[in-house]
């Protein structure tokens, strides 16, 4: 067998450094959910990546950021079909990585939409790191999208006991927001869904999970105020095309889209 030349496994090690440093010059911007942010780590993981074709975890966050602009962007073709395939990526290559199998079973839910596949993925993750928040911060949110309400909120009051300062606390609570929208518990999704506002005040989609509940609960005006927010921040959001884009079920689906159209965001 020939032997690897010293010279060579420094040069390795070079690339591995270098690609490591490309994801962490990366992440400040995937963990706000926002599709300006994401756009932004965009070049920094397609470096790493090049660097590295097999790097799951690289392959991993640039799938979430085209998950990103795909549903919160404007709904692109070109991102649904990047968000999938790095997805798949993250998947195949990761197999022993919690955080990539976590990210790729996310982007598979969401906007694949084989939920089979995702959560056997992040099944697959909790084997592997059982106290891997970020698999239950993500896991909670395709399950709440996929109506299975009580277990969603299960993993996201796990999620909250293991890191309760966590930057992606806000996951849980968005988690739990759709949960107890969908069991009719209002009062419940309204507090949840200011928990996930407070926690990342920027992310469009929580201030909307907000909006349905207090609708919901006769409260308009303050429904009205917050809706108005879910514009400012994203100019391009409709009820009927984030319902698609995310293949909601019709229960939950219709119930979303009935409470914001009264409180006057687009259908």
């Amino acid at each position: 067998m020939r032997r690897r030349s010293s010279a060579s496994g420094a040069n390795d090690r070079t690339v591995l450094i270098c690609t490591y440093d490309l994801v962490l010059r990366a992440l400040p911007h995937v963990y706000l959910a926002n599709s300006e942010e994401a756009a932004k780590a965009i070049p920094f993981l397609e470096s790493a990546l090049a660097l590295e074709t097999q790097y799951a975890g690289a392959h991993g966050f640039l799938a979430w950021c085209h998950e990103i602009l795909f549903v919160h962007g404007g709904s692109s073709d070109q991102n649904r079909a990047e968000a999938i395939s790095h997805a798949r990526a993250a998947l195949s290559h990761g197999r022993d990585d919690a955080t990539a199998l976590a990210f790729g079973a996310f982007v598979i839910a969401m906007v694949g939409h084989d939920r089979t596949t995702a959560f056997e993925a992040f099944e697959q993750a909790l084997a592997l790191s059982p106290s891997s928040s970020l698999a239950l911060f993500t896991g909670c949110i395709a399950l709440a999208y996929a109506g299975e309400a009580e277990r969603a909120i299960g993993w996201a009051q796990r999620a909250l006991r293991i890191s309760p300062f966590d930057r992606l606390n806000y996951c849980a609570y968005h988690g739990l927001a759709v949960s107890h929208f969908l069991r009719g518990c209002y009062e419940e999704a309204a507090n949840a869904g200011r928990r996930a506002v407070q926690s990342n005040p920027g992310f469009s989609v929580s201030n909307s999970l907000l909006v349905a509940p207090l609708a919901m609960l006769g409260r308009m005006e303050e429904a009205k105020t917050v809706a108005a927010r879910v514009l400012t921040l994203q100019p391009s959001f409709s009820a009927g095309r984030f319902c698609i884009a995310l293949a909601l079920p019709a229960a939950l689906g219709n119930s979303l889209t009935e409470a914001w159209r009264s409180a006057g965001l687009p259908a």
